[in-house]
């Protein structure tokens, strides 16, 4: 049987939580046989400093325990391991009873939405049965009014073995509820818990898996650290794998970073799959026995999955948050974190140190707003995912988004997001376009299409009022002006709704004005035909325009405006260089070059035949070229049609 096959189908993390000293480490190695205890200063002081690790499998079920440090100092280690936990393990000696450690170990597993809790009553060796009896009745009223109220209850003792075997019962039993099974087709997601070198194997580091599988030879991504490396091995629990599974504590070897860079915090991922910010927006419920009311700017530390950073947190709805009340918030942070909507975070006081309270992100790329977008935007972004993903899509503008980007910021799987967008855009709500060069389809706001289009009809109406004899202006131009820099990648894209919509006409590198005719005055007429005639009268030796304009007695800017007037009606041909003939002139020098039937040409053949001066001749042939006409040979011309 290969490693892939014995591997269980059921899986599911199990973490303790309590008092220090109250036996998690013990009680744990009376279940599995392994003792959390890593380090020598753990064993010599007795309690756990770091994360501790054990394991044991029933079946097709896989249980994965995290045995977190119970002392005041040791709870950001704690706060690390909580991520990817299914059930809580809470831990409380019979001899000592609730203490405050135990109620803010109680007061966080609730904020981090852990679903399942089974209650070891330890340590019944040391007291009396009626004492026990009520250290439950204690416990009782403590999980009331808290998402535990009603787990079991079980005293035990490691040290006899007393009640062990129930314990152990119930805790598979609820572990069976709790655990996940089957494929999971998110990306990757791993947070880092642990890095270290070993001799002869290199870079090792560990973590719960919260999405996606692993693979031997899997590319991943560092976030927010940055850089790309492989997976040179897999293990789960000590066991040689070819694949780690969601709900799996793994261990992987791996290439391409120093150790220096996998610290605590990051998050190894499938390339592409997670972004790292500096601001998020989450909705957050204060504990009741803070002492703590948000109003403004409050500085704060912020503990998401295995990361935990400086920052401050601002209320948004509503602007004041006292204690026991819920609200969204926006907060700043010092250092970026990886995160996704719905990713769990827990807000402690920096100094003293004070749980706050915790909650879940709404947007992990929170942008600051101000007025009455930032309030609508909140409340869009709060309400459920479609509504976030259109707000995205909103906030995206002109440059649109793509599924990938969506992805990046929801805890879900693209096949997921690919159906939320399709049924927005089949509710009229977005808008689906291919851009060229885009690697997919990407999505626009309507509201965003419509800007666009008044945006056009203005620009468009100025550029003409100013150039009245004008009946298009330059492609670039009108993209410039009529697009924001960060949506001209689309240009195309909105130049093809504007003319469908029949703002616009586009012909080759110019635009139009739909629906837009140019009605000359009678002193414009007569200047037009007194230049066009002079410009064909000239043929190739045209008059010079400065000359031409004093000889009819046109101020230079009227004179300018017919003269573009003219070769955007095509009765005159501004040549390379700017040089401009009558385009009766060009067509007669292609009828002239015809009836010369040369096989092949060059540049001094073609001056004396036409009488042209080399300033002349080379602007000529290089329209001639890029009509058609001619093609150039080297230092020749072959005559095409």
């Amino acid at each position: 049987m290969t490693a892939s096959e014995a591997s269980p189908s059921h899986r599911v993390i199990v973490g303790t939580a309590g008092h220090v000293d109250h036996g998690k480490t013990k009680l744990l190695e009376a279940l599995t046989g392994i003792d959390c205890d890593r380090w020598a200063e753990e064993k010599a002081r007795g309690i756990t400093i770091d994360l501790g690790f054990a394991h044991l499998r029933d079946g097709n079920l896989q249980v994965g325990f995290i045995d977190v440090p119970g002392h005041e100092r040791f709870l950001r280690n704690a706060l690390a391991g909580l991520g990817g936990i299914r059930v809580m393990l809470l831990v409380i000696a019979a001899d000592e009873g609730v203490e405050p450690q135990t109620r803010e170990h109680l007061a966080i597993c609730a904020l981090l939405d852990i679903p399942y809790a089974v209650v070891a009553l330890t340590k019944v060796d040391l007291v009396a049965s009626d004492l026990v009896e009520l250290a439950q009745l204690e416990i009782e009223e403590v999980l009331e009014g808290t998402p535990f109220a009603g787990s079991p209850v079980l005293p035990v003792s490691a040290l006899t073995g007393a009640g062990m075997p129930e314990l152990r019962s119930i805790l598979l039993a609820t572990a069976r509820e709790a655990a996940l099974d089957g494929e999971d087709k998110r990306s990757v997601r791993l947070p880092i818990d642990r890095a270290f070198l070993l001799k002869g194997l290199g870079t090792v580091v560990t973590g719960t898996l919260l999405s996606g599988e692993i693979e031997v030879g899997d590319e991943l991504e560092l976030v927010p650290n940055g850089g790309c490396g492989k997976v040179r091995s897999v293990q789960v629990h000590g066991e040689s794998r070819k694949r780690g599974r969601s709900g799996e504590r793994v261990s992987l070897q791996l290439t391409g970073w120093e150790l220096e860079a996998l610290t605590r915090g990051g998050q190894l991922a499938s390339p592409g799959s997670l972004s790292a910010s500096h601001s998020l927006l989450a909705d957050v419920t204060l504990l009741p026995e803070t002492d703590l009311e948000l109003s403004g700017w409050t500085p704060v530390r912020v503990h998401l999955l295995s990361a935990e950073a400086l920052g401050k947190v601002r209320p948004l709805d509503p602007a004041v948050l006292g204690p026991g009340e819920s609200g969204i918030v926006e907060l700043r942070l010092d250092h970026a974190v990886a995160a996704r909507r719905d990713d769990h975070i827990v807000l402690r006081r920096p100094s003293p140190a004070l749980t706050l309270g915790g909650g879940k992100v709404l947007d992990p790329l929170w942008h600051r707003r101000r007025g009455t977008w930032r309030d609508e935007a909140v409340q869009a972004i709060a309400t459920d995912i479609d509504s976030a993903i259109t707000t995205w899509v909103t906030e995206a503008g002109e440059a649109g988004t793509d599924a990938e980007s969506l992805t990046r910021r929801l805890a879900t799987t693209p096949k997921a997001v690919d159906r939320a967008l399709q049924q927005l855009t089949n509710s009229g709500k977005l808008l689906r376009v291919k851009a060229r060069g885009a690697r997919g389809p990407l999505w626009l706001a309507p509201s965003v299409v419509q800007r666009v289009e008044q945006r056009a009809r203005k620009v468009l109406t100025e550029y003409f009022d100013q150039q009245r004899l004008a009946d298009s202006m330059p492609k670039a131009e009108a993209v410039r002006r009529i697009l924001r820099p960060q949506g001209q990648e689309l240009a195309d894209t909105f130049l093809d709704w504007l003319a469908a919509r029949k703002v616009l006409v586009v012909a080759g590198d110019r635009v139009g004005l739909y629906g837009r005719t140019t009605l000359l005055t009678d002193d414009e007429s007569k200047l037009s035909k007194g230049i066009l005639q002079a410009f064909e009268r000239g043929g190739l030796d045209p008059p010079a325009p400065s000359e031409l304009s004093r000889t009819l007695g046109a101020k230079p800017q009227i004179f300018d405006g017919m003269m573009q007037y003219l070769i955007e009606q095509k009765k005159l041909t501004r040549l390379p260089g700017g040089l401009i003939l009558a385009t009766a002139a060009i067509d007669d020098t292609r009828h002239r070059l015809a009836d010369l039937a040369w096989e092949r040409f060059d540049v001094p053949r073609f001056k004396d035949q036409f009488g042209l001066s080399r300033k002349w001749a080379i602007p000529i042939l290089e329209h001639l070229d890029s009509i058609g006409v001619t093609r150039r040979l080297g230092n020749e011309r072959q005559l095409v049609s």
